[in-house]
């Protein structure tokens, strides 16, 4: 089951001092065949690498129990009563919220310690229902967790984040107490106002960036914010290599011709089928923007056109390397991953004629077989960047 709408997922984190690893842990996945999508943030006690191993400890069991077990509510307490307690703070060694989110936008909510999450719809503060339920165990004794389930809708917004940005700016002249959900809520309300569809990448910098202004652009605490945004889906169209046959190049051009939403085209014969088909003339741009990769070209009809495997390779490793750190350049291996970072649901038609220049064991490794890389492309876009991916071939 297809949905109308498409689930962006983005978690922006800010690390204390000059702490190089973030304790709080922020995973996703997305069940393909289940349709689900599968969210926790991790808030690890304490800082730096402790905290870290504990978060990653905490969201993997999560993920790892609720790949085989659809409730929610059991992972949690399950969770809850496997992690060890703290002797020294008699707490357990970490927070986490939980989001799953089903295809038809049935959506459950765990949290723990956690500071609230804000769901929005559209402007307004939509409530579900909250039930309190009490955790099992001596070590767990007056602890509770919160659980929320709803129907989200197109354009509703889920905002969860660990503690350091509620509590940023806490001591402070300002924000004595720190800055508080509440604070958080009006100030995420009044970035939509402003920019209706703001991505949730964005949003989720904005808090970090005024979650660590309110501490005096130094956090003292790990500050992570995670945005969850139900909104139209952007399509985007990347053919490479010619078809096995001849006879198919024409299919391919109409395949091409008739995508609603942008088109990527890689390779020096894919561009000639398709300037042969289009009956449009083909622009060879001499300008050097990536000293490793041919430049571009422009044909009618394509948003952005480049050389294959090469380019195809680089796009590969940009993607594995990928954080959000990462500065994108103007390179065509850069063009092409800025586009596919900003779309939503991407087809992929992989020409499957076999061009022997990539089979020559002389040549450098990273000549891989177009086949093999596309498909590690596919992967990534779709385990990494939880992107909806078609592969197919011609």
């Amino acid at each position: 089951m297809q949905s109308d709408y498409y689930i962006e997922v983005e978690c922006l984190q800010k690390n204390p001092g000059k702490q190089v690893i973030c304790g709080d842990v922020f995973m996703s996945e997305k069940i393909k065949e289940e349709g689900r999508t599968l969210l926790v943030l991790s808030d690890g006690l304490g800082s730096g690498v402790k905290a870290n191993v504990l978060g990653t400890l905490t969201a993997s069991m999560v993920l790892n129990y609720m790949r085989v077990n659809k409730d929610i509510r059991k992972a949690a307490e399950v969770i809850m009563q496997t992690l060890p307690i703290c002797s020294k703070r008699k707490a357990s060694y970490s927070t986490f919220t939980i989001v799953d989110i089903e295809c038809d936008g049935e959506t459950r909510i765990i949290r723990y310690d956690n500071p609230e999450c804000l769901i929005l719809r559209g402007l307004d503060l939509f409530q579900p229902k909250c039930e309190e339920l009490s955790i099992e165990g001596a070590n767990n004794l007056g602890k509770t967790l919160y659980s929320y389930r709803f129907k989200a809708e197109k354009e509703d917004r889920i905002v969860f984040c660990s503690d350091g940005v509620t509590n940023s700016g806490m001591g402070s002249k300002r924000f004595p107490f720190g800055w508080g959900i509440e604070n958080l809520n009006e100030f995420v309300r009044g970035m939509i106002r402003r920019q209706p569809y703001l991505s949730a990448k964005q949003l989720g910098r904005a808090v970090v960036d005024r979650a660590a202004a309110n501490y005096g652009d130094v956090p003292k605490d790990d500050t992570s914010c995670a945005v969850v945004y139900l909104r139209e889906p952007r399509d985007l169209l990347l053919c490479t290599g010619p078809p096995y046959s001849k006879s198919k190049d024409a299919q391919l051009a109409r395949q091409v011709s008739e995508f609603q939403g942008k088109k990527i085209a890689c390779g020096g014969t894919t561009a000639g089928i398709l300037s042969r088909e289009f009956g449009e003339e083909l622009k060879i741009d001499l300008t050097i923007t990536d000293p490793e990769l041919p430049p571009v070209s422009y044909l009618k009809g394509v948003d952005l056109l480049t050389e294959g495997i090469l380019t195809l390779g680089k796009v590969q490793r940009l993607l594995k390397d990928y954080n959000q750190n990462t500065v994108l350049r103007q390179g065509p291996a850069d063009q092409i991953v800025k586009l596919l970072l900003e779309s939503d649901r991407i087809e992929i038609i992989n020409g499957t004629k076999i061009n022997v220049a990539h089979q020559d064991p002389n040549l450098p490794v990273e000549l891989e077989i177009r086949r093999t890389v596309v498909k590690n492309i596919a992967a990534l876009l779709e385990e990494k960047f939880l992107k909806e991916v078609d592969l197919s071939y011609i």
